[in-house]
């Protein structure tokens, strides 16, 4: 198992800070996927625009519900535990 230098919630400053922030306004707390990027604020704003695009867009012709349960069976498959 890999192990990956992240930035505790309650370490963060700056730009990781303000996302981390957004992130805890709407859940309970930070998954370790989102943790993993931690160390790249920037790739942080990036993953969550582009799954905001895929994830929320009303120009897909499958629903938010179809778009979750494909990624369920894909993690599924994948042995993956999120």
């Amino acid at each position: 198992m890999a192990w990956i230098k992240v930035i505790d919630p309650s370490k963060a400053t700056g730009e990781l800070k303000r996302l981390y922030d957004a992130v805890l306004k709407k859940r309970p707390k930070i998954k370790q996927v989102m943790q993993i990027q931690s160390v790249r604020p920037s790739t942080m704003r990036a993953t969550n625009v582009w799954y905001a695009d895929i994830m929320k867009s009303e120009a897909s012709p499958l629903t938010r519900a179809q778009r979750e349960m494909i990624a369920i069976v894909v993690s599924v498959e994948n042995g993956c535990l999120y």
